[in-house]
């Protein structure tokens, strides 16, 4: 089977005649069309073996995660996903991780209504590329750069699930790998944050380096109470199984793929009554720079400003 039978095969039902795909696969470049007064935000992911997901993941998993990490970050930019590109490189053409790959895609595709309109198959080390494609009104996006001292910092969901089933292996059991494997990408709360948040950055590195993102674009600091991380039932109950703190989990883990937002406080209830998911207040930014984390006390606790990071 060569690249364009494989193409054929198990990518072209997933382009659909979803408004606005004037052209997608079958030839040189796809043809899309914007709704009008609509701007396009456009982000790519690579993921790696062995790298961004364990060797032993399923094959649906895989590409489940390959696509959500990317509407995740159409959700931080309070984006409506539209279509998406995919770039794929195998050792070999093995059919049943292809079939079980394409489900997994396909499935969070179809929840998101979002077609696939092109990309490249060919043939080396694993690697899985995604470019995501959406659409947001125009000046309406969420940005990172325009956070402001008094600021409310909110997150959506729970921390620290996927970190630990990553410490955790082969133990961690159904719902917590499921965090890691499945991220749910939180497009409609992004959505209904546009025009309440001042900032926004979705959680794929660690809280302390993604929010120190905001921090730096922004031109503020923000002051954290580590005690107000919303956690998991389940990562309260299994984290004492790892020789890891519950901070250094929440905080510098990653894989979270939670949005975090900075709202002004009158923001605050407008925003929790639209959600999907729940929205939990953490901290506020500050005109004193830097990101500080204390504890219920109020005592300060050192936390390296950063997360994962691949050239270090």
């Amino acid at each position: 089977m060569d690249e364009f039978q494989l193409i054929q095969r198990y990518f072209a039902a997933l382009t659909s005649s979803a408004e606005g795909v004037r052209i997608g696969i079958g030839d040189d470049a796809a043809l899309l069309t914007l709704d009008a007064g609509q701007e396009l935000v456009v982000t790519t992911d690579t993921l790696v073996a062995g790298r961004h997901f364990p060797l032993d993941t399923a094959p649906y998993d895989i590409g489940w995660k390959s696509l959500a990490v990317n509407l995740s970050d159409l959700a931080a930019m309070g984006a409506e996903p539209r279509w998406f590109t995919l770039a794929l490189t195998l050792g070999k053409a093995d059919e049943s991780w292809l079939a079980e790959f394409v489900r997994g895609l396909r499935d969070l595709a179809d929840r998101h209504r979002v077609a696939l309109v092109g990309g490249d198959t060919t043939r080396g080390p694993s690697s899985i590329t995604v470019t995501a494609m959406g659409q947001v009104p125009f000046a309406k996006a969420l940005r990172r750069d325009l956070g402001r001292a008094g600021d409310l910092v909110c997150v959506t969901g729970t921390l620290g699930d996927a970190a630990l089933a990553l410490k955790l292996g082969a133990n961690a059991g159904e719902s917590l790998r499921g965090r890691l494997d499945r991220p749910e990408p939180r497009v409609a709360a992004g959505l209904r944050l546009r025009g309440l948040a001042s900032a926004a950055i979705d959680l794929s590195d660690g809280l302390a380096g993604d929010l120190s993102h905001i921090l730096r674009a922004s031109g503020v600091g923000a002051d954290i109470d580590a005690s107000q991380l919303p956690a998991s039932p389940e990562f309260l109950q299994r984290v004492g199984d790892v020789d890891t703190s519950r901070l250094a989990l929440q905080v510098q883990g990653g894989d979270d793929y939670e949005l975090c937002v900075c709202l002004p406080p009158g923001h605050l209830a407008g925003a929790r009554a639209g959600l999907d998911v729940p929205l939990t207040v953490i901290g506020c930014l500050s005109p004193v720079p830097g990101l500080r984390f204390v504890d219920a006390s109020g005592a300060t606790i050192a936390v390296p400003p950063h997360g994962y990071r691949h050239f270090e």
